[in-house]
């Protein structure tokens, strides 16, 4: 059984024809209903009313931690590909319908039928949780894949028809940042123009990372299933790792960083000096979701991290956790971006004592009170290791985006018994702060695309600058301009096409580049060039020299505004 849980401020369904063999007999009317836990439910071979009676709790303690009474049970074959019978599905839903807590309001979409359906999910496409339930969920599970034929159409672009202009699909299809293909489902096909964005992201991260002394690992992709034993992953987070066998035993693909990060730590003796250990990543990972959830870079299955581990002492952990929370204001004031904090507390699944729990949440509250920084409180959505801080960034149009996150964890340093030489010669244990700045790199680029529509700063544009020259009497004088502004390490593009001036003016306002060099022979004459910036302004005679010093002011400062 394949479930996804949905916040919706509304949901809205009207059946419109039956489409299964078996279907509920009902009218063909729309129904709204606002403030409510939908869930997306597609029984699958094997599955029965225990498994039904597990879903329907989780979802009820779910429903609990958003103080939600009214539920949606809505059938949704698209979760899965090894559905039930009709006759075993419409079973295990009625089962499920007649199960819910009697303090809860409930409503059944109709089953078997085609339906128009409209989602107004709260807060964010990733405020969801998806649930696996039965054999897949328990034991190994392997799929055949159909070998591709000639025929197969890989390239998924039609699948963004329809969406707002807005959304960062459509805008990475526009400006070709990325694409998804059938034969790597939930994972990004990065283009030139995009992996830019990509690179200069993780630039930024690298930048920052140096100024606060961390050092740079890289760990395998694939560990043995005994490394999840150890770290808690394999009974706490096995439904979203992708296991397989190999001759020498059951592994993983990597979901996490931190407990291959640990083994680093654990690979020589640690004295009391040696500390804070700042370590950083930005190996990919990779983490199982169901095909109904994913969302374009919203959420993925392989992904990259700006993850960082810190070992200290517990004497330094205030001063390091007040230094992230100043780390997080800097970095996310390059994008011009405010955000909210808010406090994970324990959830009723985690590891280990209680008390180190209350120790580190404690230790949470103290560092965002020592920075007059507010937060919420989110009960219960802490990490399986340790408590945490979110943060909610907001974009240009005001939307909330949960990115950065730290963690404090007790847990893990005792599981791996990692320890080091105290001042007084005794053996003490490390604490490990977890902490990602950005995020997932995938998110935060499909954020950030929103935030700027497109229009990026000329640091984070794939392309800097266009030189067009306006006949091919010039061709060569923009080729000499473009080849300079290569040497100063600009991202330049030369057009000395024979389209008209128009054409090729438009076509740079479409692609949103910073900056249009406009060559001409009064330009050549005079040595001079014609600057055409984003926002349609022109600026006449200007000196090669000028204007290299203002984009590379701009580039180095990483600038919100264009110099002309």
């Amino acid at each position: 059984m394949k479930i996804l849980q949905m916040d919706v401020d509304s949901i809205t369904f009207e059946p419109i024809r039956p489409e299964a063999s078996l279907y509920d007999d009902v009218k063909k009317e729309r129904t709204i209903i606002k403030d409510t836990l939908v869930i997306l439910v597609s029984v699958e071979v094997g599955d029965t009313n225990e498994m039904a009676e597990k879903a329907m709790f989780d979802t009820y303690e779910f429903m609990k931690k958003l103080d939600r009474n009214s539920l949606v049970i809505y059938p949704f074959a698209h979760l899965s590909g090894n559905l039930a019978s009709p006759k075993e599905a419409m079973q295990i839903l009625e089962y499920m319908y007649k199960n819910v807590p009697k303090e809860l309001t409930v409503v059944k979409a109709p089953f078997g039928w085609n339906k128009k359906l409209i989602l107004d999910i709260k807060a964010h496409p990733l405020a969801e949780q998806s649930r696996s339930y039965g054999l897949d969920a328990t034991t190994k599970t392997y799929t055949k894949v159909k070998p591709i034929s000639k025929n197969t159409a890989i390239v998924r672009k039609s699948s963004w028809a329809g969406l707002p202009e807005t959304d960062h699909r459509t805008i990475g299809e526009r400006l070709d940042l990325y694409s998804f293909q059938e034969v790597s489902p939930a994972m990004v096909y990065w283009h030139p123009h995009g992996h830019t964005i990509y690179r200069e992201l993780i630039k930024l991260m690298r930048d920052e990372e140096f100024r606060y002394d961390y050092l740079e690992t890289s760990t395998p992709v694939v560990s043995n299933i005994a490394l999840w034993q150890v770290s808690g992953h394999l009974e706490h987070y096995k439904e979203n790792m992708f296991m397989f066998e190999t001759e020498s035993g059951d592994h993983g693909l990597k979901p996490m960083n931190c407990p291959s990060t640990i083994l680093i730590y654990k690979s020589r003796k640690w004295s009391y000096r040696d500390f804070p250990f700042r370590t950083a990543t930005f190996d990919k990972i990779y983490r199982r979701e169901l095909s109904g959830v994913v969302s374009g870079l919203l959420r993925v299955q392989e992904l990259t991290q700006d993850d960082g581990h810190i070992f200290v002492r517990e004497d330094q952990l205030k001063d390091e956790m007040i230094t992230l929370l100043k780390m997080v204001k800097e970095t996310y004031n390059v994008f011009g971006m405010q955000f909210n904090a808010k406090l994970s507390t324990m959830p009723d699944e985690h590891m280990g004592d209680e008390k180190l729990w209350e120790k580190a949440t404690n230790a949470l509250k103290s560092a965002l009170e020592a920075n007059s920084m507010s937060y919420g409180i989110k009960e219960k959505d802490g990490a399986f290791y340790g408590p945490k801080i979110d943060f909610d960034v907001i974009d240009s149009m005001g939307r909330s985006w949960q990115c950065a996150t730290i963690q404090i964890d007790y847990q893990l340093p005792l599981r791996f018994n990692l320890e080091y030489t105290a001042e007084d010669g005794h053996t003490q244990v490390p604490i490990i702060i977890h902490r990602a700045i950005l995020g997932s790199i995938e998110r935060f680029t499909a954020v950030m695309v929103e935030h700027y529509q497109g229009k990026f700063p000329t640091w984070l544009s794939p392309i800097q600058v266009r030189v067009l020259s306006i006949s091919q009497q010039t061709n060569d004088y923009a080729d000499k301009i473009y080849k300079e502004l290569k040497l100063h390490g600009i991202r330049t593009e030369l057009d000395i096409s024979d389209k008209t001036l128009e054409y090729k003016v438009r076509e740079a306002i479409t692609m949103k580049l910073p900056y249009t060099i406009v060559l001409g022979k009064k330009e050549e004459e005079a040595s001079k060039i014609t600057v055409r910036s984003r926002s349609g302004k022109q600026k006449f005679n200007v000196e090669l020299s000028e204007f290299i010093n203002n984009i590379e002011k701009e580039i180095k400062e990483r600038s919100k505004e264009l110099s002309y």
